[in-house]
């Protein structure tokens, strides 16, 4: 255990101000404001580097602050930790977290963990910790089912995701935290999930497969500079979580044979960043979610305030960034800026049935670019899988607000696919913009059902002619006569 105290910052010193007692003499003077400045710069330091702000609407991360130092940092060698890849390390984490626990009211503590391959099974967080993973640092996942512990059924999902009944935990685990730091020098979280995904497949699991990440009702959250890879499951699920940035990251799984390893898969939660990472997984790379059906609306916490940007997303089988299909909390407030979709079946999509509730609104993506893309833009209402038969086809989503400005790319078959349906019509959809290189000349590209929406200025290939025209000043060119008008293809 080694104790270390906070830096010491250099201190600026003002003239004296008027407003001190002119009786007060000149050096106790200086002696009294060098104590503010020491008091108030040491409060500023303590505030945790995740601290968000509101900015129009939308949350962004402060700008130049560091991670907060812990005045207590423990080794994981130090526990019995052995790091040759095959010695079960379990009882070193959990014995270093308890030990972090203790000193929560001391402002906690950093477990590092060392260059070497440290295998363990299902391990739980604690709050005020620093999990830091040192450069060729791997935390492996066991592979055998019987080290994973079994948990209830997420209560927004119902009886379970996969299998009715309990489900396999996280690798990582942490549930009612506060302050937590995921970070290092791009250390790897490897969940060997290859016998999973084999088991999967064969029908040989009874539970619903464990993420490798995964934080519930926690608040104050980073991840960063790490490498994911291998989940059996979800990569990295916080569920109704609030202040979460996400920084820094590289998330792989094979793009082929690996289901259901979406990236970051944010679940009813709330003020939240995900920036600066590369995700090139076997499903979604990022998936916005907030429960399923009746649960999902019965729980009714939405994801809302979420800022998605610099982020470059690959996925072979499904979407770069998805919204749904579990929705049912309703997903609202959505920035997306500067992302790349490359080599991947879909680009953007949002995924909605009858039975789901919620809603979808004020979705707002900004320069994305498209590279060998399938389908570019999609929105699908008719995504039908259901927790079980107690849903109710009456709750219907209502999906207004989705603002696409500056796409454009290249390979792409079908740049839009907007398929609603007179039960689930899609309004307030806002192109400008737009100019996609196709690759697939057939008469139907921009495909168009039960839509509502304005085109300002250019956008290629054409709209389809539910929506409005505009021209850059936003003078109206011509009026939709029929925004029912129904043109989709689904056969490529």
């Amino acid at each position: 255990m080694v104790e270390i105290s906070p830096p010491c910052g250099h201190l600026q010193f003002l003239q004296q101000r008027r407003w001190f007692p002119v009786t007060l003499p000149y050096p106790l003077t200086v002696f009294t404001g060098m104590w503010i400045l020491v008091f108030c710069s040491i409060f500023l330091w303590q505030k945790s580097s995740f601290d968000v702000v509101r900015l129009f609407g939308h949350t962004a991360p402060m700008e130049g602050l560091v991670p907060r130092l812990r005045p207590m940092v423990l080794n994981l060698s130090d526990f019995g930790a052995v790091g040759d890849g095959r010695t079960l390390n379990t009882e070193a984490f959990e014995s270093a977290v308890a030990a972090i626990s203790r000193l929560r009211r001391k402002g906690g503590g950093q477990l590092n963990v060392p260059a070497g391959r440290w295998l363990t099974a299902p391990f739980n967080l604690t709050s005020h910790m620093t999990l830091f993973l040192a450069e060729g640092a791997i935390i492996l996942g066991i592979q055998d089912e019987s080290y994973w512990p079994l948990m209830p059924p997420l209560p927004s999902y119902g009886y379970g995701r996969e299998h009715i009944g309990p489900r396999y935990g996280s690798l990582i685990h942490g549930q009612h935290l506060k302050d937590v730091v995921i970070t290092g020098h791009n250390g790897t979280i490897d969940g060997q999930g290859q016998l999973w995904w084999i088991k999967y497949r064969k029908k040989l699991l009874n539970y619903t497969r464990g993420p490798l990440l995964q934080i519930m009702w926690s608040s104050d959250i980073v991840i960063s500079n790490i490498t994911l890879r291998d989940s059996p499951f979800w990569t990295i699920h916080p569920y109704d979580c609030k202040n979460v940035t996400l920084s820094g990251l590289t998330i792989l799984a094979p793009v082929i044979g690996a289901p259901n390893t979406d990236g970051i898969d944010p679940d009813s939660c709330e003020n939240m960043v995900i920036e600066n990472s590369f995700i090139c997984v076997g499903d979604d790379g990022i998936a916005i979610k907030s429960g399923w059906d009746q649960y999902g609306i019965a729980y009714g916490r939405p994801s809302t305030n979420i800022l998605i940007r610099n982020v470059t997303l690959r996925s072979v089988v499904s979407a770069g960034l998805s919204i749904g299909s579990e929705m049912s909390g309703g997903v609202s407030n959505i920035t997306i800026e500067d992302i790349h979709v490359w080599e991947s079946r879909r680009g953007v999509r949002i995924k909605t049935a009858p039975g789901r509730g919620g809603y979808v609104r004020s979705i707002s993506c900004r320069n994305l670019t498209l590279d060998n893309v399938r389908v570019g833009i999609v929105v699908k209402t008719d995504y039908n899988e259901h927790p079980d038969a107690g849903y109710d086809p009456r709750a219907l989503p209502v999906i207004n607000g989705l603002s696409f400005v500056g796409v454009h790319g290249r390979g792409v078959r079908v740049p839009v696919r907007i398929s609603g349906s007179d039960e689930i019509p899609v309004r307030g959809v806002t192109l400008r913009d737009m100019s996609v290189g196709i690759s697939y000349k057939k008469k139907h590209i921009f495909q168009c059902s039960y839509v509502e929406g304005r085109a300002f200025g250019p956008v290629f290939p054409e709209p389809c002619e539910n929506f409005d025209r505009y021209d850059e000043q936003g003078r109206l060119v011509k009026r939709s006569i029929n925004q029912n008008a129904t043109d989709i293809d689904y056969g490529f």
